[in-house]
C-alpha cells in the first residue's frame, strides 16, 4: 500500500469538505470554511494550494472558476492515519488501545455494545 501524504488539522478540515462535495470550486469550499473556522478566504485558499502541491488535491479551470477533487479517498487517508496513531501510541496493539480507552471511561456501554456487535459479526464471518 502507497504511503499518502501528511495532511495538517487544517488541510484535513478543507479535505473534509472536498471529499464530501466534489467536485467543488474554490468559493464553495471559502463559503463552507468561513461558516465554521475564523479563517480569512486567504489563509483557506493557501490550504487548498498546499493540498494541491502534496498531490491530494486536482482542479480543473472551468472558465474562471477552479474546481477541486481530491486524489486520494477518505477511507485510505483515514485507515493511514488510525494505523500511524496505533502503531505511535500503542505498538500497534489494538487490544492495549481499547483496555486503555475501556480503563479511562473514554467508551460508553452503548460504544462498547457496538464493539461487541462488530466483533461477533467479524468472528461469524471468517
Amino acid at each position: 500500500m502507497k504511503t499518502l501524504p501528511q495532511i495538517s488539522e487544517a488541510e484535513f478540515e478543507v479535505m473534509k469538505i472536498v471529499w464530501e462535495c466534489a467536485p467543488i470550486s474554490t468559493n464553495e469550499i471559502t463559503e463552507k470554511l468561513v461558516q465554521t473556522t475564523k479563517w480569512s478566504p486567504k489563509t483557506i485558499q493557501t490550504l487548498i494550494k498546499r493540498l494541491v502541491t502534496k498531490g491530494v488535491l486536482s482542479y480543473e479551470k472551468q472558465s474562471r472558476v477552479f474546481v477541486y477533487t481530491p486524489l486520494i479517498k477518505e477511507n485510505e487517508y483515514i485507515n493511514q492515519e488510525s494505523r500511524s496513531f496505533l502503531k505511535r501510541f500503542y505498538n500497534g496493539d489494538i487490544t492495549a488501545m481499547l483496555s486503555a480507552y475501556i480503563d479511562n471511561d473514554k467508551l460508553s456501554e452503548s460504544e462498547i455494545d457496538t464493539l461487541r456487535s462488530i466483533l461477533s459479526k467479524k468472528k461469524g464471518g471468517s
